[in-house]
């Protein structure tokens, strides 16, 4: 299993979705509202509509976790309970995807991403 960096990768997701979903229930955060907004990132992949590269750009910005990561900091430190939750369902998200196989894409195609190629 060591030796095999797409399962580790995709375990190592999961494990951070998991991590994810206890903090959302430790700050006893709107499960309502984990749901409405867990599946938003998705619509990144519109940029699919314009062509490869402008999809990859727009699905790569939305799913980069550097962005909710500074969010939850900034969240965090205003005391924005609201920015908590938008970022913690942004980075469920994304974990979630990754754990799917569902990476970072290349401008070829949406299949082509940095885990797998997905078939």
């Amino acid at each position: 299993m060591l030796t095999r960096p797409t399962l580790l990768l995709r375990l190592e997701d999961a494990f951070l979705l998991a991590t994810t979903v206890l903090l959302y229930a430790h700050f006893r955060l709107s499960w309502l509202l984990f749901a409405v907004l867990f599946f938003v990132p998705d619509i990144s992949m519109l940029g699919y509509l314009a062509n490869p590269r402008t999809g990859a750009a727009l699905y790569n910005l939305g799913h980069w976790v550097a962005l909710p990561l500074g969010l939850l900091a900034f969240g965090y430190i205003q005391h924005q309970t609201s920015l908590i939750a938008i970022s913690l369902i942004w980075i469920g998200h994304v974990t979630f995807d990754r754990a799917l196989g569902y990476g970072f894409k290349y401008p070829t195609a949406f299949k082509d991403t940095h885990i797998q190629r997905i078939s």
